[in-house]
């Protein structure tokens, strides 16, 4: 389904090439299939260079014979886009965007088109193909158009199909979620130093047991709290540990990151609506 596809990149930065890389690698299209815009002309030549793709300055150049367009812009810059590509557009092309906070129907509204719209919401580990992605479909999507972008996002990883309304949350559990964990990997590195560890044995420790832990979990699908149970002993290690992680607030303290990075995406969702005229 997707190897005869045309796809445009508008915008090449990290995710952009995470991505194109990640269809590449899957061997789920030719280079000869994708184009990438960037404002900037060295970064053109070096995506060149490295995938062998076509690269252009023009945005309307590379949308006009384009089946999947996908946007990796800043949401800020999405109204200039749209507003120059518009001529360019016709209604059989699917839309993805990957921009926080700008909605399906924003999109729709701007372009005064009835594309199929696909929203999505990968994160950073998508550059080593371990991303965790959620998808939502716009109001003139159909099946085949949800089987092209879970197509595109399984090449970086896992994909979750949500409706609109939840994506918000998943901006701030897997958007965000990745700086929460680097948190977690640096305090833990910094426990083990301030215990007489070297520093880099211990953050060697540390990334290996947020990444065992985790695929453990995704593995055996066991719950984390009957996992957490298993390597807690009476009177052991693990408990006095877990007791001080309870007494600090270290779980109220992630679910209330959790819901304020929400919070956030709702405020700038409603603030760049405003912006691109969309009620």
């Amino acid at each position: 389904m997707l190897f005869s596809k045309k796809i445009t990149f508008i915008g090449a930065g990290n995710m952009g090439e995470a991505l194109l890389g990640g269809l590449l690698s899957a061997e789920l299209t030719d280079p000869a299939n994708l184009t990438a815009t960037d404002v900037r002309a060295d970064r053109l030549v070096e995506l060149n260079e490295k995938w062998k793709i076509r690269t252009t300055a023009d945005n309307t150049l590379a949308v006009a014979d384009a089946d999947v367009i996908i946007f990796c812009v800043k949401p800020q810059t999405i109204s200039d886009v749209l507003s120059e590509i518009r001529e360019e557009i016709h209604e059989n092309q699917l839309l993805i965007s990957i921009l926080a906070g700008i909605t399906t129907d924003t999109i729709t509204q701007v372009l005064q088109s009835k594309n199929p719209v696909v929203r999505a919401m990968p994160n950073i580990p998508a550059v080593v193909r371990s991303a965790a992605s959620a998808i939502c479909m716009g109001k003139y999507t159909q099946e085949e158009h949800r089987l092209i972008a879970t197509q595109i996002f399984e090449s970086i990883g896992r994909v979750e199909v949500v409706a609109e309304s939840q994506m918000d949350v998943v901006t701030g559990l897997s958007g965000s979620g990745p700086s929460y964990i680097y948190m977690i990997i640096e305090a833990l590195t910094d426990g083990g130093v301030m215990m007489g560890l070297p520093r880099d044995v211990a953050i060697r420790l540390a990334t290996q047991t947020v990444l065992g832990s985790a695929r453990l979990v995704q593995e055996t699908r066991i719950h984390p709290a009957v996992l957490r149970d298993q390597v807690t002993t009476p009177g052991g290690t693990a408990i006095a540990a877990i007791k001080e992680l309870e007494t600090s607030g270290l779980r109220p303290m992630l679910i209330r990151a959790v819901e304020t990075a929400t919070n956030r995406s709702k405020e700038l969702s409603v603030l760049l609506k405003r912006e691109n005229g969309v009620e």
